[in-house]
Parts: structure tokens; C-alpha cells; sequence
């Protein structure tokens, strides 16, 4: 079985660096790489860092099937074991890739990966940062019954902790670890980033980084619970790469594929007793903030007629301009 995986991840790396290779040929037919010009709306990536269990296969399925029609390229960062902390020369490298690989722009990167400040290698430009959020009660159970059960996407893929019949609620009651409250602490350090005091479960400064960096680093941050609205936003913000995936969205089979399997819901003695912990206080109190700011976005966004919602045209305009041409 190791051996297996072993050659079947050497397969996908090696399939991996011949779809580049191919990618990279056809842009450099007419040139030498160096001679790639981008302007100005292709020379953008936006960095998708999401959270395990946030519908972010549902999500991330919807930039795969607009990248051809909308011209772009998706990448997934795929680090060893889901590791979501890069080395420190890791981190030079990603960045370097992200910044400089004209072939690739515009580019959509996703993986589970932390928050990574690209301002500290000394790039002149940015990517642009989204995510998604989820109750981190809900994020947990789903989670947890994944793990053992897997879900529809992959159904035959053998799962870290199949066999495992005990229910959720059966594991709070005992104690288990991998239903502890230390395992809701994930949403706060993706969002802190690469900071040792990020990944101390309920440290206080790492909620209010996280929080910081949400409202100044993030362009959108949705939650789960209303991912067709933030889905409709960044169609009508980012065009260039979500031009139709509100309408994909809502008439896709792809975006409703990946389900759970077997996932029961937690009775309210789960839900008391988790909630009496001072880290899940910290990681709904980061939700809830999230929340907040996503709704404040949507309602200066759209405007609601008949219970549907519209997304609002320009309103502002420029008058006022001079010195007057002749």
C-alpha cells in the first residue's frame, strides 16, 4: 500500500511538470520567456489559502470549469501532508513562482495553506487574497465525519480514520482528541499566517492578527453559509476571472458535488458543552467578525427586489475635470 502511494504520487508530480512544460511551450513559441509582456488586466493572481471543510471544493470547481472560457490558469498548491506552514525557504520560492511566472498570469492558486504576507520579500505587487468561512462548529463535525466516511466527490479514496464508527456526538461524551476543542482552532491561524504565536491554540493575539489581516489584506472573505452571495460579488468585482459563475453556481452540478458521507448532526449537549470552551469563544468570535464584514460588503454591493438580489451599477461618476482641453 505505501509503495503504491508512493509511485502514485511520483505519477501526479511527473504529470504535474509535463502540463507545465506544455503550458510554458505554447506561450514561448513566438519568443524567449523573458520577452512575455502582460498587460495590465492579465497581471494578476489571486490566491485562494482555503480552509479544510468550507465548501471550498465546491468553490474552487467553479474557477476550474471558467478558467478556459475566461482565459486563466489554476494552480494547486499542494504541500506535503496538507502542511499549511511553509518552510521559510519554501516561502521564497512560492513567492518568487507566484510573482514572476509570467506564464502563469492571470493565475488562481488555491490550497490549504496559511496566510503569507508577500509585502515581507520585497514584491512591488501583490496577489489579491479571498476565502471562505464556516461556523466552526459545523467546519469540526464535517470534518470529523469525513475523515472516517470521506464524501461523493471521492467515494472510493480510503480515508485516514475509516472503520471508525463512533459518532460525534459519542466522541465529545468520551473525551476524544479528535473531537477536542483544541482541533475548532484553524480558521484563526489560516488567517494569522506564518507567526509562531499564530498556531498557539487560543492565543489572543493571533485572533486579532487574523482579524487584521481580514479586513487589510483579504479583498473578499464569505462564509459558507451564504457562498452563492459571495460568489455573485466577486463576479461582479473580478470579472476577469468570475464572469459567469453566479449563473454556474446556481445551475451547476459540479458546485453541489462534494457531500459528507454519513455526517449526523451534534445534539445541543455537543453544541453546549464545545461552546463552553474559551477557544471555540475565539473562533466564533472570529466568524461572527467575518460575518459582520461580509454582510456590511453585500449590503453596500446589491439591492433586493422581489427577494433576489441585484448588484448594484456604478454610482459615482467624474465631473469637475480640469484644466479644460481645447
Amino acid at each position: 500500500w505505501f509503495i503504491c502511494n508512493v509511485l502514485t504520487l511520483r505519477k501526479q508530480r511527473a504529470i504535474a511538470r509535463h502540463e507545465v512544460r506544455e503550458i510554458e511551450q505554447r506561450h514561448t513559441v513566438d519568443g524567449p520567456r523573458q520577452d512575455v509582456t502582460l498587460d495590465e488586466e492579465d497581471d494578476v493572481v489571486i490566491i485562494y489559502n482555503r480552509v479544510p471543510k468550507t465548501a471550498s471544493t465546491s468553490f474552487t470547481n467553479i474557477a476550474y470549469d471558467l478558467c478556459a472560457k475566461n482565459k486563466y490558469h489554476v494552480l494547486h498548491i499542494n504541500t506535503t501532508k496538507n502542511n499549511p506552514v511553509m518552510s521559510l525557504q519554501d516561502q521564497v520560492r512560492f513567492v518568487k513562482n507566484v510573482t514572476s511566472w509570467k506564464e502563469m498570469k492571470p493565475g488562481f492558486y488555491h490550497g490549504h495553506i496559511s496566510y503569507l504576507d508577500f509585502a515581507k520579500f520585497g514584491v512591488k505587487k501583490k496577489p489579491i487574497y479571498i476565502n471562505v468561512i464556516r461556523d466552526p462548529i459545523e467546519r469540526l463535525v464535517s470534518y470529523y465525519y469525513f475523515l472516517r466516511f470521506g464524501d461523493d466527490y471521492r467515494p472510493g479514496l480510503r480515508r485516514r480514520k475509516q472503520g471508525d464508527k463512533k459518532t460525534f456526538d459519542e466522541c465529545v461524551a468520551a473525551g476524544g482528541s479528535d473531537c477536542a476543542p483544541e482541533k475548532l482552532w484553524l480558521q484563526i491561524p489560516f488567517f494569522c499566517g506564518h507567526s509562531s504565536e499564530c498556531w498557539n491554540v487560543g492565543s489572543r493575539w493571533a485572533l486579532e492578527q487574523a482579524k487584521y489581516n481580514l479586513i487589510n489584506e483579504y479583498f473578499l472573505v464569505g462564509v459558507t453559509e451564504e457562498l452563492e452571495d459571495f460568489i455573485m460579488l466577486l463576479e461582479a468585482a473580478l470579472p476577469r476571472f468570475f464572469r459567469g459563475a453566479t449563473e454556474l453556481y446556481r445551475t451547476g452540478k459540479k458546485s453541489h458535488l462534494r457531500k459528507t458521507t454519513e455526517k449526523k448532526l451534534p445534539t445541543k449537549e455537543t453544541i453546549a458543552k464545545l461552546q463552553q470552551s474559551e477557544i471555540w469563544k475565539m473562533e466564533n468570535e472570529f466568524y461572527e467578525f467575518a460575518l459582520e464584514q461580509f454582510q456590511f460588503v453585500r449590503a453596500h454591493a446589491v439591492r433586493e427586489k422581489d427577494g433576489e438580489l441585484y448588484i448594484l451599477a456604478q454610482n459615482f461618476f467624474y465631473e469637475k475635470i480640469y484644466p479644460k482641453s481645447n
